[in-house]
């Protein structure tokens, strides 16, 4: 990952300057930041900054969002009555209707708010599909009251690791966190932040690495992005399910949001993960619903808002954090109301919960038996342990699991070839690492199978026949 910049651009007219730069943690291109929000506050603006839907102008299409990160200044103390009248229902662009509990918090109380110019209050009510139970957010934001340490964190592909934003301080995740910087000063310094977006990955893959990547931070408050990536409504749906209840499940009892991104034509799995949020009755926020309206209608394009099909630009970024900034708002400005005596999750599974104990399992804690041609190797660094072999190769390992998946690397350079998995000597699944014209070299998952019980298995990955190219990388097991 290229180095982020170290500066900030002011709002236009703005005098505000900038007292110095944010640290940032690289790790291939997979950052993960594990420090504090001291460090944090350096680089983001101190003034003030109005509501979303407040004083905010909606963006013509030939004009960008001004850019900002969020301020470090005092925030009110979100105990006051919210008397603002309820939001009259509106559908969804989807055909499916907001929330129209969900109501804008009281611009008098000088809640936090960015005001990048393309948000409206319009946007964000209907944005939010789910208000859902807001006990757990609620009692992080009395943690967070109390001057006690809270970490955020988030989980996704490529979006939620950043692509598309011109630096990592014009994402959704960053400014996301920056919410709980402008909205609890007297803690920003013991406010830790945890992005664990990692491009081309999806929830199969994310209910896998979620302990190593997210979890092992303990955080409070955890975004769960992966709408756009996941394509298998079948088996995502168990590994999407699988995610959200081990984010649910853990001793200090994090509140989770799902954010639904989507495609410039619409399409994204939300109509599966929908199911799992309903279910648990979660906050839900669809980024489809707030600016596919707006762009049918002619107020900005999806080129203002993306520079691909996919990915948000700084403008998409800062409209997704507006979003959460929103629903944010109108938690605390009710926070005296929220009752959150009981923060405990008891629901039944949506699915057979499939993927409990989930690891990638790579060459630091897997033994390889009867290896030819494969050797230890360093290929991908967000996947680290790996093995790699040029020649035609076989590798064979025995593993205790109920489920079993195979991570590798998919390579754009023609060397990678046709791998057969075997498991228990019965053959299960062709693994091809070639993506010829590709975008770049990736990590790939295949399931190859699922059981009812934990049993010891032979696992063996060997070349096909007929390849036109040898090489293979295997960058581990993916076991639950």
């Amino acid at each position: 990952m290229e180095n982020f910049r170290k500066w900030h651009r002011a709002l236009p007219g703005d005098k505000l300057r900038f007292v110095s730069a944010c640290i940032f943690i690289e790790r291939g291109y997979h950052m993960k930041t594990k420090k504090t929000i001291a460090a944090v506050m350096a680089a983001v603006l101190l003034g003030s900054l109005t509501a979303c839907g407040g004083s905010s102008q909606t963006a013509s299409s030939s004009a960008p969002a001004a850019e900002s990160s969020a301020a470090a200044a005092s925030s009110a103390a979100g105990s006051s009555e919210n008397d603002a009248p309820a939001p009259v229902p509106a559908q969804g662009s989807d055909g499916i209707p907001a929330d129209d509990t969900w109501q804008p918090a009281d611009a008098s109380l000088k809640l936090p708010a960015l005001n990048l110019g393309m948000t409206t209050e319009e946007m964000c009510r209907r944005a939010v599909l789910n208000v859902g139970n807001r006990a757990r957010l609620a009692n992080v934001m009395k943690r967070a009251q109390n001057k006690e340490k809270i970490t955020f964190g988030v989980i996704g592909g490529s979006i939620t690791q950043g692509t598309g934003a011109q630096s990592s301080q014009e994402t959704y995740a960053f400014r996301s966190m920056a919410w709980w910087v402008k909205a609890f000063p007297d803690a920003a310094n013991k406010l830790g932040y945890v992005n664990a977006g990692i491009g081309a990955t999806g929830s199969y893959i994310g209910v896998h690495r979620a302990e190593r990547d997210l979890l092992a931070e303990k955080p409070d408050v955890v975004i769960v992005e992966f709408s756009v990536n996941d394509t298998d409504p079948l088996r995502d749906l168990q590994s999407y399910d699988s995610l959200v209840r081990r984010i649910l499940e853990q001793d200090n009892q994090p509140a989770v949001i799902l954010l639904f991104m989507t495609q410039d034509n619409g399409t994204s799995l939300y109509e599966t993960h929908k199911k799992i949020g309903e279910a648990y009755d979660l906050p839900m926020i669809s980024y489809k619903n707030a600016v596919m309206p707006e762009i049918k209608a002619g107020t900005f394009t999806w080129k203002d808002i993306s520079p691909d099909n996919i990915h948000p630009n700084s403008n998409g970024h800062g409209i997704a954090a507006e979003l959460l900034w929103s629903y944010f708002n109108s938690v605390l400005a009710d926070l005296d109301n929220i009752d959150t005596s009981d923060l405990s999750f008891t629901a039944e599974p949506v699915s057979d919960d499939r993927y409990q104990q989930p690891k990638i399992a790579g060459a630091d804690v897997l033994t390889a038996e009867d290896v030819t041609g494969f050797a230890e190797a360093e290929v991908n660094s967000s996947f680290p342990h790996n093995w790699k072999t040029e020649p035609a190769g076989s590798i064979t390992f025995h593993a205790e699991s109920t489920n079993i998946g195979v991570l590798y690397q998919r390579t754009i350079d023609g060397k990678s070839g046709k791998y057969e998995v075997w498991v228990d000597g019965e053959k299960k699944k062709t693994l091809d690492g070639d993506f010829p014209g590709g975008w770049g070299n990736y990590a790939e998952a295949a399931e190859i199978m699922t059981g009812d019980a934990p049993a010891e298995h032979e696992i063996t990955i060997r070349a096909a026949e007929g390849n036109k190219a040898d090489g293979f990388t295997l960058l581990g097991l993916l076991l639950s």
